[in-house]
């Protein structure tokens, strides 16, 4: 049987705080006696002095010292255990981890943030970025409870809900020292294939990656997200589609060149999507404010320049 107690932790705390028996029994609420005798109990137990007793101020022994200062871990866990229990009977989720593809602004958020804590601050919030496919996994293993902002059509298979919130403009571009800048016709695969692609590497870990716009054998540069492709575009190193509120002002002052292709890129719709059967506090909160986005106008607000 463990011979030490959160109460007896409780009271330790006090009195290194406040100096002596008394003053901790008055702010626990316990008479002196009982504070004398815990702290006694607990000495005996654990065959240590805990406190230099001189007069009726104490301080700790070294023994002591080191008791503490485990013990108000194990108090602030207790602390916490505390409140995440009365949050689940309350209904909110102790812990909420939302998805955006790694093309969106997490900063787009924190008015969302801010509004959010003002009534559920007890919830750990937590953003993590995906890319292509793999927000889509994260949302189905449980990495995370929400997505504002999947690329793509989700997996075949069900077990969650989905709903658009808009949809992003894909061009072709090159800096104007590629060698593909001087075609002035639509460009074709052969054109294409001698040289290099950039690419998003899918940040998916179990099922297939999904690749946009490559050619079977080619040359690709894979990076891990669209600001770095963006820029190494700019640099010259590759080429590949971008989307154009990424590009408007690379394109009106040269820094990159818009091609016509033969095949080119559909736009990329982003949804919003959540697990079916969950209907925690928090979940039903962020939905409701996610799905204030699915305008054109605020929809942009998630992806910086559009």
């Amino acid at each position: 049987m463990l011979k030490l107690t959160l109460e007896a932790l409780q009271i330790i705390d006090a009195i290194d705080r406040l100096g002596s028996f008394s003053a901790a029994g008055k702010e626990i609420f316990r008479v002196p006696s009982t504070i004398s005798y815990t702290v006694g109990k607990l000495e005996e137990d654990l065959g240590v002095a805990l406190f230099e007793r001189s007069g009726p101020k104490v301080v700790l022994t070294p023994a002591g010292k080191e008791l503490l200062k485990e013990g108000r871990h194990l108090l602030r866990a207790a602390s916490d255990l505390e409140m995440r229990v009365r949050r689940v009977a309350s209904g909110w989720e102790t812990e909420f981890a939302i998805g955006m593809d790694s093309m969106l602004s997490p900063v787009a958020l924190q008015d969302d943030i801010q509004a959010f804590y003002e009534i559920a601050d007890q919830t750990r919030l937590k953003i993590v970025q995906e890319v292509l496919s793999g927000s889509w996994e994260a949302l189905l293993d449980r990495r995370v409870d929400l997505l504002i902002g999947a690329a793509g059509e989700g997996p075949s298979g069900g077990g969650y809900k989905s709903e658009i919130l808009g949809t992003v403009r894909f061009i072709f571009a090159v800096a104007p020292s590629h060698p593909l800048a001087s075609i002035k016709r639509p460009l074709t695969k052969e054109d294409l294939r001698p040289y290099r692609a950039i690419s998003v590497a899918d940040s998916v870990r179990q099922t297939p990656a999904r690749t946009v716009g490559l050619l079977l054998g080619q040359d690709t540069l894979a990076v891990p997200d669209m600001r770095t492709k963006y820029f190494l575009q700019l640099a010259g190193l590759g080429f590949g589609f971008l989307p154009e509120c990424y590009v408007r002002e690379a394109l009106s002052n040269g820094a990159l060149i818009m091609k016509e292709v033969e095949e080119p890129r559909a736009d990329e719709t982003f949804s919003v999507a959540w697990r079916t059967g969950e209907e925690g506090e928090a979940l039903k909160w962020w939905l409701a404010r996610a799905r204030q986005y699915a305008t054109p106008e605020c929809f942009a607000m998630l992806a910086p320049g559009c």
